[in-house]
């Protein structure tokens, strides 16, 4: 059975961590290490909508209505 252990640790000088494991654990074990950072150096949450809005010149249409003019007039150049 694979066991894990939580350890808090804070970072030191030179951004290393320094973990103490318990007694028994030997000299020459193998273990994984995962660093966890908290929320504060997640990136903010946006939407695909808000990030698309902020790209100038990307939004071909200003309305729904304006997509179906577009498509409208392309389909009776298709038909002529």
């Amino acid at each position: 059975m694979q066991s894990a252990l939580r350890i808090q640790a804070k970072i030191l000088p030179g951004k290393r961590l320094e973990i103490h494991l318990p007694d028994n654990s030997a000299v020459g074990d193998t273990v994984e290490v995962f660093v966890v950072f908290p929320d504060r150096f997640a990136s903010p949450k946006r939407s695909v909508l808000d990030i698309l809005r902020e790209i100038e010149g990307q939004q071909l249409f200003q309305s729904p209505e304006e997509a179906d003019r577009y498509l409208q007039a392309e389909r009776d150049v298709w038909d002529r």
